[in-house]
Formats: C-alpha cells, structure tokens, sequence
C-alpha cells in the first residue's frame, strides 16, 4: 500500500459532502419534539410560604393631626371657661399665684351659663367625660406607635408617668372623675395588650 493512496483516500473522506436528506431533518423534529414533550414540567408547590419578615408599623399622622387639632380647640375652650371663672374671681383672689390650688380649693362661684357647659363637659358622654378622654388617650397612643402592639407597654408607662406630673401640679390627688379615667384607659391598655397577644 502506498502512502499516496492513504493520504487520498483521509484527503477525499475529509472533503467529501453529503447532502441532507428530508427524512434526517424529520426525524431531528421528531425527535426534539419528543424531547420537548418529556422534558421537566414545573410544578409549584402547594405549600404556602411563611414570611418571617416583621411588619412595620409607622404613625398615623393624619391621626395625630387631628387628635391635636381637637385637643387644641377643647384647651381653647377650657381656657376660655377658666379665664371667665378666674376673672369673676380676680378682686377676691388677687393675682392667682397658684391656679391649681385655688381650683382645688373651690371656694369660687360660677355663672349659671359657665356651670352649665362644665357639667355638660365633664357628664358621661361629654368630651372630657371618663369614656371620651380615655378613648381619646388610647387613640392619640396607638396613633403614635402606628398601632404596633410591641409598644403598648411603653404608651401604659409613658400614660403614668404624665397622671403622676398631673398630680404633682395638682399638688395631690386628682378628683374623682380624673381617677375613673386612669382606671378606664389602663383597662384599655389591658384590652390591646390582651389583643396583640392574641394576635
């Protein structure tokens, strides 16, 4: 055997071409497309995922907003009820140097149309009744933590501290209707602590 008739022979199989047939490029379809029918299918699981992510809660500003905005129309008002008194009282009293105790005192007279709205304010349903100021209280609260239970041990203490600085400035104990409000918003803490562990 020669070396030319080896090296023609690799040399014309290297070069040599051969068509593609129609039934070759069928049968490549056919088989991708078999392919394709048995391939992975996704299946998603039924399985329903929990997240650990926290929820976030934020301050409710139009709350706070208007909780503000009424509380400052209600000082006003209160205000205005007590500078009628006190001036009515101003030639008896002098210059008032200590309003808590002189309110405390209740050695003071008030007009008929003065009593009037104080009672009415301070009756059951009045504004700055026990049932409204605890709501307003436990609202202005939550509105401020965003409504995140984690914090409403912190909004209890921050609520007794301020009914201790009320008390000191009173220069004792608080009236009645003052004491019945503490009872009714530390049951309302009570109630959203009991809520958040329910939750």
């Amino acid at each position: 055997m020669s070396v030319n008739g080896v090296t023609s022979n690799q040399a014309s199989a290297a070069y040599s071409y051969s068509p593609v047939t129609e039934n070759t490029a069928a049968e490549k379809t056919s088989s991708t497309q078999k392919k394709e029918e048995t391939g992975v299918v996704y299946e998603p699981s039924k399985e329903q995922k929990t997240s650990s992510v926290k929820k976030t809660y934020t301050p409710d500003t139009n709350m706070l907003n208007k909780l503000k905005a009424d509380a400052d129309a209600r000082t006003s008002q209160l205000r205005s009820l007590v500078e009628q008194l006190m001036g009515k009282q101003a030639n008896t009293y002098g210059t008032a140097n200590n309003m808590w105790q002189f309110l405390k005192s209740g050695n003071y007279t008030v007009d008929a149309a003065t009593k009037a709205q104080a009672q009415a304010d301070i009756a059951e349903d009045g504004y700055w009744g026990v049932n409204q100021t605890s709501d307003r209280i436990i609202s202005f609260a939550t509105a401020l933590t965003g409504g995140d239970p984690d914090k409403v041990e912190e909004m209890r203490a921050a609520f007794q501290k301020g009914y201790e600085k009320a008390e000191k400035t009173w220069g004792g104990s608080l009236p009645d209707i003052s004491r019945q409000t503490y009872d009714a918003v530390m049951k309302k803490f009570d109630d959203l602590a009991a809520q958040a562990v329910e939750n």
